[in-house]
């Protein structure tokens, strides 16, 4: 990959701006919601699909681009009319029956079929994938059009809800609740419905032959879609999810949805990926030691830090990322293992012998998922912590999670934050860990 940083270009025609994704995304519009219908068969990977997004324009506009890729669109309506397209690479471009003035509610309806695959990027193939049997959906940062008529951009969040039809062998799994399930005699249709802001990378479909549980009722509900040969050893790896959540809710403040849901694949998976509400794991990753723990750990955070609140511009991955990281570390020490003071200062120790080449507040597209970025994240958040003392940044950081429930964040807004909770100036500590590639140093460890 090339390492290339933010050129400042202006964005592409119908782009909402994203300088490491310019292409994607239309500011013109904002979704509202998706009413997503699906029918899927397995065997053959063959998807029939029809999305209604219900539209409100940001400003005056003729046309609205959408982003898909690898499918045949076959009808697009406007309110109910058809209207005139052009489908071309990963984007669709549906002409208006006349100029739309800003706030105008307008439905899109895209029909579309065939064979979805992953997309290809500088982040590896993304989106929709089949698996030996069945499909996983894992679209960070761009693969939501690899299956999904949508305006794919981070900071555009919608409610959505699930129609999934496929063999009555498979059970499907959708962000949200499970409001509806039509079981026939060769097929059966599921709905989910997730009323809460998602962007479009978080939006998933899990396919398998999975067994549904329920892992624990409180304090908040928690499922589970296993493979009933993993159910023994998933039953033992994640019993610490439920203490996780009562940490999580302690530290972070309330978990911010109704239920959280495991989908844990029948074959390996590189890296466990999350999703809104839910979490995917790979069977490597279910080995009856608990040996993914702080996996599952962060994971879970995402719920709050990525999913929850949402960056609204790539740049701010951190935001995601070094919080979930900095849970790893809080786990630990609950658990009366390694401090998360401790971690953290090992942490530095690897980093410090490492390039120093990486600004985590705008670490370009080729870098954002580098994993110097998650512990340099981690650190930033601990050098916060200790600089503000627990008495502020515990109060700090439980508002900035209930401020920001369900919406989109920055850095500079959690910057401003932060300083608001203290008297104690932080403009150097966040100009030396968030904007300068060279690794400062960790403040004292806390005494007593």
């Amino acid at each position: 990959m090339t390492n290339r940083r933010s050129t400042g270009r202006a964005p592409a025609e119908g782009s909402a701006g994203d300088p490491y994704r310019p292409k994607s995304g239309d500011d013109a519009y904002r979704v509202l919601r998706y009413d997503i219908d699906l029918d899927y068969r397995v065997a053959s990977n063959r998807l029939d699909a029809t999305v209604a997004l219900s539209v409100l324009t940001r400003r005056a506009t003729s046309r609205l681009h959408v982003d898909l890729a690898g499918l045949r669109v076959v009808k697009v309506l406007v309110d109910g009319r058809p209207a005139r397209y052009a489908h071309r690479g990963r984007k669709l471009v549906v002409t208006l029956p006349r100029q739309a003035p800003a706030d105008t509610a307008l439905t899109l309806s895209v029909r579309y079929s065939g064979s979805p695959a992953p997309l290809d990027g500088p982040w590896g193939e993304v989106g929709w994938e089949e698996l030996s049997d069945g499909v996983i959906v894992a679209s960070q940062p761009d693969g939501a059009p690899s299956w999904l008529a949508c305006n794919d951009h981070p900071g555009d969040k919608a409610s959505y809800r699930f129609t999934v039809t496929t063999e009555s062998l498979y059970t499907v799994v959708c962000n949200g609740s499970l409001v509806d399930r039509r079981a026939g005699a060769s097929r059966t249709t599921w709905v989910y419905e997730s009323p809460e802001p998602m962007a479009t990378y978080l939006a998933t479909v899990q396919v398998g032959r999975y067994r549904l549980v329920d892992t624990a009722m409180g304090p908040v509900r928690q499922r589970a879609a296993v493979p009933p040969r993993l159910l023994a050893a998933f039953d033992h790896d994640f019993a610490p999810q439920a203490a996780m959540v009562r940490l999580f809710e302690r530290v972070f403040g309330p978990y911010p949805f109704e239920a959280y849901t495991v989908v844990v694949t029948d074959e390996a998976l590189e890296i466990p990926l999350e999703a809104q509400g839910l979490s995917i794991f790979g069977a490597n990753h279910v080995d009856g030691r608990r040996g993914s723990e702080r996996l599952v750990a962060h994971e879970l955070a995402h719920q709050w830090f990525g999913n929850s609140l949402t960056l609204g511009r790539w740049q701010d991955i951190w935001l995601h990322e070094g919080f979930a990281a900095y849970a790893e570390w809080l786990w630990s020490q609950e658990k009366g293992r390694e401090t998360a003071d401790a971690l953290a200062r090992k942490a530095w120790q690897r980093l410090s012998g490492l390039p120093q080449d990486l600004v985590i507040a705008d670490p370009g597209p080729d870098l954002m998922f580098d994993d110097r970025l998650y512990k340099r994240g981690a650190l930033a958040v601990h050098a916060l912590r200790l600089t503000m003392g627990d008495a502020a940044f515990g109060p700090m950081l439980r508002a900035w999670t209930t401020e920001h429930r369900h919406g989109t964040v920055t850095t500079a807004g959690f910057e401003a934050h932060a300083q608001a909770w203290t008297p104690e100036p932080l403009g150097a500590l966040f100009t030396a860990w968030l904007r300068s590639p060279k690794l400062p140093r960790l403040p004292a460890p806390p005494t007593g």
